[in-house]
């Protein structure tokens, strides 16, 4: 396994929910880590609360230059180094496919999976010079099917495709690319999604518990577990590490 301390790691979508959690573990186990998102306050209040070895960077995925900018902090704040990218950031759209209208999946398809890949472009030369590590965040979505939240899943699909064709693709530089796919998990992007409403998000998404052969829903810190063994396993390339406390299995502890 690769040793963490000092690891330089880039999070997007650092400003709450899973990146944070990400970013969060990341740090308290001695990497460096920069943390891009949209929202300047969300994300310098993280990297503020977590301290030094957290940088946040504002910037947006679907924004070449603000690509960019993300690599570049993250290689400054890393002493010259970018070891693991964490393709976090994330957009949905909750609704039934009569009423989508195209450029509400443009911007998904934009975020999810083209945001993604070509940030992972930029990092590339910096990735390979480590021989490091992407980690793509999937969702339960691709294998279980949730009426109304077709592109998301769709984007999700992509996203494990694109894994295994990226794992194949890099290898031989010496980079492993892998993906997590999480299961029920509280986060700020399904409130503002509109699965849940405001007033009542958490009790709801609780109320999918029994849906987990586990029956309850995971942390962000046991998601990010997963990402750090990803980001350490030397022989581990192409995998999608199902993290979803069994919600898959599409068993009900009812």
């Amino acid at each position: 396994m690769r040793p963490i301390n000092n690891m330089s790691v880039l999070v997007t979508g650092g400003g709450s929910g899973l990146g944070e959690g990400i970013a969060r573990h990341f740090c308290a186990v001695g990497a460096r880590v920069t943390i891009s998102g949209r929202r300047r306050d969300k994300i310098e209040a993280v990297a503020a609360s977590i301290g030094e070895s957290c940088r946040a960077v504002v910037s947006d995925v679907t924004d070449p230059a603000g690509r960019s900018a993300m690599v570049a902090a993250a290689v400054e704040h890393g002493n010259g180094r970018l070891d693991v990218l964490v393709n976090n950031a994330g957009n949905m759209y909750r609704g039934p496919l009569a009423e989508l209208q195209e450029q509400a999946l443009i911007e998904v398809f934009r975020s999810n999976v083209i945001g993604a890949m070509m940030l992972t472009q930029a990092a590339l030369p910096h990735l390979v010079a480590s021989a490091g590590c992407v980690v793509f965040m999937g969702s339960v979505h691709s294998q279980r099917a949730f009426p109304g939240a077709s592109p998301y899943a769709a984007t999700k699909g992509a996203v494990e495709t694109l894994t295994a064709v990226l794992a194949a693709e890099l290898g031989p530089q010496g980079v492993r690319v892998s993906c997590v796919r999480p299961g029920g998990v509280f986060t700020e992007l399904n409130q503002r999604a509109g699965l849940f409403d405001d007033a009542v998000a958490r009790d709801r998404l609780e109320g999918l518990a029994p849906a987990h052969a586990l029956g309850r829903l995971g942390t962000s810190a046991e998601i990010a577990e997963a990402v750090e063994y990803l980001a350490r396993a030397e022989w581990t390339t192409g995998a999608v590490m199902t993290v979803d406390g069994g919600l898959g299995l599409g068993v009900t502890n009812a």
